[in-house]
């Protein structure tokens, strides 16, 4: 079953408008594109009923030039990835959340302003290795934090490997790889 996706354009004073719906991760593509070569400000599409962001466009647009903590976690369990979601937004990370490989590489390439990916652990070794070697392939340089299962704790190719516990064990993790923020960007 294909989730509906509600668009929206976000203006440089923050404001979102609402540009339309789409159902399904290729029709948010479509969209989304098409909606990037009609203005320069940053588009997203949202799950409304769960607030998950799946993708982003045009990045950085024309608002002002504030440093951006933009996660992106690929999950294969969406509690999972609801529960890491409000954790790093309760400290100030924007993030982007998309379940299953597919599903990553589709929408992923909209964006290339990743500052660090998280891959979750509720799928296969080889499945989540195959994510961690084409996110190196196409984002060379943004760290890889890989949240592993108890019986597998290292997932190769990963920057980071901590075993899926709870937030205390990885957050500190992707802070470190942020750069320190200035009180106003860092607040919210």
């Amino acid at each position: 079953m294909e989730r509906d996706y509600d668009l929206f354009e976000r203006f440089p004073d923050g404001s979102p408008m609402w540009r339309g719906r789409a159902k399904g991760l290729l029709e948010v593509r479509r969209t989304l594109t098409e909606l990037s070569t009609t203005t320069s400000n940053e588009c997203f599409a949202m799950h409304l009923p769960t607030k998950d962001v799946v993708a982003r466009v045009n990045v950085g647009g024309l608002r002002p030039k504030t440093k951006k903590r933009l996660v992106c976690q690929i999950s294969y369990d969406p509690t999972q990835a609801r529960a890491r979601t409000d954790v790093l937004r309760a400290r100030s990370y924007e993030v982007v959340t998309v379940i299953g490989n597919e599903a990553a590489k589709l929408m992923l390439d909209l964006s290339s302003s990743w500052n660090f990916f998280i891959i979750g652990n509720a799928a296969p070794r080889e499945v989540r290795e195959e994510m961690v070697a084409w996110l190196k392939a196409k984002f060379p340089g943004v760290p890889i934090l890989a949240l592993n299962p108890p019986t597998a704790p290292v997932l190769r190719g990963a920057d980071y490997n901590v075993e899926q516990d709870g937030p205390e064990l990885w957050l500190p993790l992707i802070s470190d790889a942020f750069p320190r923020l200035p009180k106003s960007e860092n607040s919210g």
